[in-house]
């Protein structure tokens, strides 16, 4: 589970539909990415992170941890 993602999402005050408008996916794929049941393309994941404004790299970042999440979903 991304749940940097998803409380990012929600400090946006937006819902994983309004998400996937923005980013021009749908919805399911959307709610994978943020599960974590999917990674996204390089260019879905600069979209999202456009949206939601965080360094798009997190995606693809393996050794992320607990300090770099948070730096993320400030």
């Amino acid at each position: 589970m991304r749940e940097w993602l998803k409380k990012r999402r929600l400090n946006k005050e937006l819902t994983q539909k309004e998400i996937a408008n923005l980013v021009g996916i749908s919805r399911s794929t959307y709610a994978m990415i943020e599960s974590g049941e999917r990674n996204p393309s390089v260019s879905v994941a600069k979209r999202i992170a456009g949206v939601l404004k965080f360094d798009w790299t997190i995606f693809f970042d393996d050794k992320c941890h607990d300090s770099c999440i948070k730096t993320y979903s400030a």
